[in-house]
């Protein structure tokens, strides 16, 4: 697969920036430096229910961007309201379409994904939202074996 066009011409300065500009809890690997529309994020939350645990992301970014967001998936099992256990994310500014005006535009840069996928675990985590119906429900009937379950799974899958 070749280089998005428009990726290859900004890619370098946006790959700078994303990296100045990361958050203290991620890391950002490249497995292919030519390949720069290619790579993993780790996120390692410093606090909160996911405390301790290394969630790693793969982002694949598209031909069309910046008109479209880039493709995200978690590739570490979470029990996580907003991330279903096949790795699937809702998180309103990776839509190409959203009805809040919060979804991807055009001005928005992997920065930007980068920074909100971290805040999945803080800020933006959303029960009232789910794309995880069950962990959502989980944490709304027993917090406490909610809590069980999420450090099962960092336990067994994110370390």
């Amino acid at each position: 697969m070749t280089m998005p066009l428009h990726f290859s011409l900004s890619g370098t300065t946006e790959v700078a920036e994303l990296e100045a500009n990361l958050p203290c809890t991620c890391k950002v690997h490249f497995p292919d430096p030519n390949k720069l529309h290619c790579f993993q994020l780790t996120v390692t939350p410093d606090e909160g229910y996911y405390q301790g645990g290394k969630f790693q992301f793969e982002t694949e970014v598209p031909d069309v961007y910046n008109m479209v967001p880039p493709k995200v998936k978690c590739l570490t099992k979470i029990w996580h309201p907003n991330i279903t256990e096949t790795g699937e994310i809702c998180l309103s500014l990776l839509r190409e379409h959203s009805i809040d005006g919060t979804g991807w535009a055009p001005m928005r840069t992997l920065k930007d994904v980068v920074w909100g996928l971290n805040s999945l675990f803080t800020d933006l985590l959303n029960f009232d939202d789910p794309l995880n119906i069950e962990a959502a429900e989980h944490h709304l009937q027993n917090k406490e074996d909610f809590q069980n379950k999420v450090d099962n799974y960092i336990k067994r899958y994110a370390r």
